[in-house]
């Protein structure tokens, strides 16, 4: 047997610049819309004594002759939490495992590059407004993802934590792009927004979204605190609610759940996923009221840039 080619997170990152991430990731929706791969929900096993938890993410992607698995370990420490993930890689075709990954630096893009896809189908063509809200390293590479997929007059950031950041980091910031401000407060950040990306580690509520001047598409990502959720659970019922994945994700988003025990939300009034929507087979949203997209991070888009990885490693 052959030893998997291990990948650490520099040489992830170095990958990972060659590569067309979302472009990946609508092909990964694509086939899932076709039946070519196959996604089941997350697995969570909590560790004994409150020491933590881990949470396995897995799927098919048969087009390719590869399956595999993202674990993600929660670790209870002293000196605070630990969180790590690793994706391996395996054959369908004879069962040797192919790789394996520091999957740090492939959830980060895959986070924010899902969320691309979504605004690329998602958000009005003549949206001019960008407000991100959070900025770190999962807010970075959301600006990196989606500054040119549409004619952005500017684009506001903000986070709380802007107040203590020194010179260098707020031009870091800056940096990504040339329109991006720093905006002072939350409500200015928002203001006129027609795009709102949340990319926050928040447990509980960063927007509400009917205190907007306007409809605008809304995205939020996981975090690993239990429930979390970026915007009320009520609002659900008010706004057009799209997701990476229906037959998963409504199980593991905060908000859903919330809504669903306590506002009588429905998972059914999910107006569609990423693969319907790239397969032409969910409506796009009208905006005559919010729009919400809402990803869990799936275990097929760690795969998928897991296997692009190798592919291009096997390459050289």
């Amino acid at each position: 047997m052959t030893a998997p080619l291990v990948i650490d997170r520099p040489h992830a990152r170095q990958l990972l610049d060659q590569l067309d991430v979302p472009q990946i990731l609508r092909k990964l929706f694509r086939e899932l819309a076709a039946g070519q791969a196959v996604q089941p929900p997350q697995q969570l096993v909590e560790f004994p004594a409150g020491g933590g938890d881990f949470i396995n993410y897995g799927g098919v992607l048969a087009a390719e002759r590869v399956y595999g698995i993202k674990t993600s370990p929660y670790i209870v420490r002293e000196q605070g939490p630990l969180v790590t993930a690793w994706t391996l890689l395996m054959s369908m075709d004879n069962g040797q495992p192919l790789l394996l990954c520091d999957a740090g630096e492939l959830t980060t893009a895959r986070t924010a590059a899902t969320t691309a896809v979504a605004v690329d189908v998602l958000a009005p063509h003549g949206a001019r407004r960008l407000a991100v809200i959070g900025s770190g390293a999962i807010a970075r590479a959301h600006v990196h993802y989606v500054r040119e997929l549409r004619a952005w007059q500017d684009i506001r950031l903000y986070s709380p934590s802007l107040a203590r950041q020194d010179a260098e980091q707020r031009r870091q910031l800056t940096d990504l792009d040339h329109r991006v401000q720093l905006a002072d407060s939350l409500e200015q950040a928002l203001h006129d927004a027609d795009v709102i990306l949340l990319c926050t580690s928040s447990a509980g509520p960063v927007i509400d979204p009917l205190q907007l001047s306007k409809p605008a598409l809304i995205t939020s990502i996981s975090t690993n605190a239990v429930r979390a959720h970026e915007v009320p659970p009520a609002s659900l019922a008010h706004m057009d609610v799209y997701c990476d994945y229906r037959v998963t994700t409504p199980s593991s988003a905060g908000e859903m759940l919330i809504a669903k025990e306590q506002h009588g939300w429905q998972t059914e009034a999910i107006a569609g996923d990423l693969a319907q929507l790239l397969s032409g087979q969910a409506p796009e949203p009208s905006y005559q009221r919010h729009v919400f997209f809402r990803s869990i991070g799936l275990g097929l888009e760690d795969i998928a840039l897991a296997n692009a990885l190798y592919r291009l490693q096997q390459a050289r």
